[in-house]
């Protein structure tokens, strides 16, 4: 059967837009493209995008990765038309005006298949009928042929598997990893045929020293180890960590920084347990409960907590949650634009962000994904976690009888920013008004899923008159916390409650002292340093209100622990596990206030040296969106150490930047190991790779800063001239934004796409997802892109920087910066930002790549940031032109060279005719 659809297609990308019908494909205006959008169902790929690319924001049709995600959930698709046809079979698209045409045929291709080979067959008649009623425009087109089941079928909550709860795992038995034994280990997974990498079999013996027995308390054996890229370190710390859980029946935990290395670390599982049933016990990727489904609210949104376009994104969510492999929101195989199809959409509040769980009061906690994980990694060999996650868990003491002895921190050099956020506080207006809406819950004619204190504990309300009152008590304090509209009310001066009013005196004080970016939009802060008496004065009530909520917190908790250990009749097993959830969740709050509390206290009181107090106001574009107090140790490895690494039996943190442009005492000192009595272990491997032949830097001495016009120019050069393929990084979204609208227009005629973050409506794993798919593609982003991009190859030849990543000099920056050296701290930290945006570049032996700095400021004494051996060259912008089109042609060479191997390989591979 060969599908016919009547509707149009649309395409639209910065060199034009083009339609295409039953009479074919033609090229037509903005306005055009607009008016038939409007009046006609029109198929699109990605139509947020294509609305930015028009400029007509209230954009709908029938969009493919809709389509796509309803067929096919959990489905991998880089959504790009390059993408979408080799998805479904398709012949790749030459150019811009052969997409429209592709666009009908991938979707009547979908449908198709739709009669014929469709896996995830299973519950979709049920799904569709509900997204008819949620008037989805793909719904009258699939429902001839998505036929209603014969039989019944299991939809999602049926459909889950229940977990199971597992016998407490014991003590991991006390055994030693010898150097030896750990290389073997890695013999074994890099296979008999691999190059041996010396280098790498260096650090597998090196890393098996932190998981010897520790010989004293609080004295872990940690290992410091810096592997240049291409050590291979992986599998080099996965060698011994594997054998060591084996044998001591221990878990291991390794800690990452970025969603990309957890992604590559379950990949390299294979080569451990190729077995996917085995492996799926044995590895296990833990997250933040943040980051996964919840059963429980999606529930609520099928049932009309959603409307309109969110309800449509839940029905999708459901089907992707019967077909996910851990519920991972995030990460996992959710794809990555699907939520950014629907904009406005709610999808965070499918997840658990506000600490509402129930826990067993949940009629889905036997399928819950987040226990499953946190069962799951009860009983694994290696758990993938993050940085984040590992800090949570120990200092709220979850988890507490099966707590890691082992760490593996991968990407160390980010220990001290994620300690940094990890046990930092904030008394500001959105902080107080998620704390008063998880004590209170939906107040007045508000509607939604929210669920308040005595929601979530009716049975002990019902009860437990003890626990009553202090629910309630807790519930009438909590409405001294700012409640909604408290940010338009500190802007007319009319605050109301002790807190608001305290935000008020902030926000003035800011104001009244930060005066510079006043002007510019940008975030105001001032340090808390001889506070105004209006301040102080404030600060009496707020600190009254804060311990009237704080009370009866504590009242709670002490009186939950209590009915835990009384076990009265009504006190059964699912009510027990969500009262002790309730305490860990209780627990958390009070130390929150408690930190707030602290916090408020300093005003007009005497500084504590180990802590940067400031006051600031959050703004973007100078609109404000937050007002309040902050508070950061001055040095944040001190909690790390004392709650983290102490109690640990071994610690390995590694990372190619791990000592921060900086010598060793650097690293110790950012890892935390300075504080601990054992000195740690040093260990060094420099990258194997030919950076004097495969790789340049750049530094152009002829643009001028500030000047918007030179910056785009030089930008729109390079990538012409590198035919796309490069990364281009920026310290201010404000500048970023300027270059794009430059040179995107003119980079998208000759066939050069630019991606840019903060600008393109995709959120950023997609972002980069797109450009390691399209070799012609260029991506331009701030920080985060500085570590979360690892594109091996041709698709990242370039990196562009747009001047010297000096920090930003706020109160916290300065107080560091004093204790830490001065300007020496600085160049720590723009040798160390330096180092990590040049290794984007250079992944494999056989890359080639070319780093721009666009600043003749750059200071020589920076330059150790690169590798040794790196040539660096002080150039003119039309050097460093003609350089990268030298390498744009040597990279064209060699790519086309491994693809016509490839084809002759394929066609080696191909049987003889009989």
């Amino acid at each position: 059967m060969t599908i016919a659809l009547p509707h149009p297609a649309l395409h639209a990308s910065h060199s034009g837009a083009w339609i295409s019908d039953g009479d074919g494909t033609r090229a037509v205006g903005r306005g055009e493209a607009i008016r038939l959008a409007a009046d006609t169902p029109v198929l699109m790929l990605n139509a947020p995008l294509v609305a930015a690319r028009l400029g007509y924001a209230d954009l709908s049709g029938l969009d493919v990765l809709e389509l796509f995600a309803f067929l096919h959930p959990a489905r991998f698709l880089v959504p790009t038309p390059a993408g979408l046809a080799r998805a479904v079979g398709l012949t790749v698209p030459e150019q811009d005006a052969d997409i429209a045409a592709m666009l009908r045929q991938a979707a009547a291709a979908m449908i198709e298949r739709i009669g014929t080979e469709w896996p995830e067959r299973e519950g979709a008649w049920h799904a569709l009928e509900s997204l008819a009623r949620a008037r989805w425009p793909w719904a009258p087109v699939l429902a001839p042929h998505v036929r209603k089941p014969k039989t019944a079928e299991r939809w999602l909550f049926s459909r889950l598997p229940e977990w199971e709860e597992g016998p407490p795992r014991p003590a991991p038995r006390t055994i030693a990893i010898e150097p030896e034994e750990a290389v073997a280990r890695l013999r074994q997974l890099t296979g008999a045929g691999a190059e041996q990498r010396e280098g790498q079999r260096a650090y597998a013996a090196a890393a098996a020293r932190a998981f010897a027995p520790r010989d004293r308390r609080d004295a872990p054996n940690m290992v410091l180890a810096e592997a240049g890229t291409g050590i291979g370190k992986t599998l080099g710390y996965l060698a011994p960590s594997a054998l060591w859980a084996e044998r001591a029946g221990g878990a291991v935990w390794i800690s990452t920084f970025t969603k990309a290395l957890q992604r590559q670390l379950s990949a390299e599982g294979e080569r451990l347990f190729p077995d996917p049933a085995v492996r799926r016990q044995r590895i296990v990727t833990r997250k933040g409960r943040e980051n996964y489904l919840c059963l429980l609210n999606l529930e609520d949104a099928l049932q009309g907590g959603f409307a309109g376009r969110a309800a449509i994104l839940a029905q999708l969510v459901a089907r992707w949650a019967a077909y996910t492999a851990d519920g991972d929101m995030v990460g996992g195989d959710l794809p990555g634009w699907l939520p950014t199809l629907f904009r406005r959409n709610g999808a965070t509040a499918l997840t658990d962000r506000r600490g509402e769980c129930i826990y067993a009061g949940c009629p889905h906690y036997r399928k819950c994904f987040i226990e499953r994980a946190a069962r799951d990694s009860a009983h694994a060999d290696l758990v993938i976690a993050n940085h984040a996650l590992v800090m949570v868990n120990a200092a709220r003491g979850r988890e507490a009888t099966s707590r890691p002895t082992r760490y593996v921190f991968d990407e160390g050099h980010h220990l001290f920013d994620a300690a940094d956020a990890m046990f930092s506080a904030a008394l500001t207006g959105q902080e107080a008004i998620e704390l008063r809406r998880w004590v209170m819950g939906p107040e007045g004619t508000s509607r939604g899923r929210r669920r308040g204190l005595a929601a979530r504990l009716s049975d002990v309300a019902s009860y437990d008159a003890e626990g009553a009152r202090a629910i309630a008590d807790a519930v009438q304090a909590a409405q001294s916390l700012p409640g909604d509209g408290w940010l338009q009310r500190l802007n007319e001066g009319e605050p109301f409650g002790p807190v608001e009013r305290l935000l008020a005196e902030v926000r003035g004080l800011v104001y009244a002292r930060a005066e510079k970016n006043v002007e510019a939009g940008y975030g105001l802060e001032t340090d808390l340093a001889e506070p105004s008496p209006a301040l102080i004065e404030a600060a009496g009530p707020a600190a009254d209100a804060l311990e009237a909520l704080m009370r009866p917190l504590m009242v709670l908790g002490r009186r939950l622990e209590a009915l835990i250990e009384e076990g009265p009749d009504w006190l059964d097993g699912p009510a027990r596990a969500r009262i002790e959830g309730a305490v860990a969740s209780l627990g958390w709050r009070v130390d929150l206030v408690r930190a707030w509390a602290a916090l408020n206290a300093r005003i007009g009181g005497p500084a504590d040296p180990q802590f940067v107090d400031w006051l600031a106001v959050d703004r973007i574009d100078g609109r404000e969106v937050d007002v309040g107090l902050h508070r950061h140790w001055l040095d944040p490895t001190v909690p790390l150490a004392s709650t983290v690494l102490e109690p640990a039996h071994g610690v390995l943190v590694t990372s190619a930047t791990l000592r921060a442009g900086g010598d060793w005492p650097v690293a110790e000192a950012r890892s935390g190991a300075v504080h601990l009595p054992r000195a740690a272990e040093r260990f060094e491997a420099a990258s194997p790779f030919d950076y004097a032949r495969q790789a340049e830097v750049m530094i152009v001495t002829d643009v001028p800063k500030g000047d918007m016009a030179a910056l785009a120019n030089a930008y729109g050069k390079l990538i012409l001239a590198s035919g796309g393929g490069a990364l281009g990084l920026f310290t201010a979204i404000r500048r970023l934004r300027a270059v794009h609208a430059r040179i995107a227009d003119r980079l998208a005629r000759e066939g050069l796409p630019l991606l840019a973050q903060h600008i393109d409506p995709i959120d950023t794993g997609t972002l980069v997802d797109i450009f390691r798919d399209d070799p012609h593609a260029s991506l331009i982003g701030t920080d985060a892109l500085r570590d979360g991009v690892d594109v091996a190859g041709h698709s990242l030849r370039l990196v562009v920087m747009e001047g010297v990543p000096w920090p930003r000099p706020g109160v916290l920056h300065a107080a560091r910066r004093l204790a830490g050296g001065g300007s020496a701290y600085d160049d720590r930290i723009v040798r160390a930002r330096l180092a990590q945006a040049f290794g984007r570049m250079i992944r494999r032996a056989d890359d080639r790549g070319l780093f721009v700095l666009l600043s003749a400021a750059m200071p020589s004494r920076l330059l150790s940031a690169f590798p040794h051996g790196t040539p660096v060259r002080r150039v003119t912008l039309d050097e460093a032109v003609a350089a990268a089109r030298r390498l744009s042609f040597t990279e064209r060479l060699g790519h086309e060279a491994d693809e016509a191997a490839a084809v002759d390989r394929r066609e080696d591979a191909r049987p003889e005719p009989e």
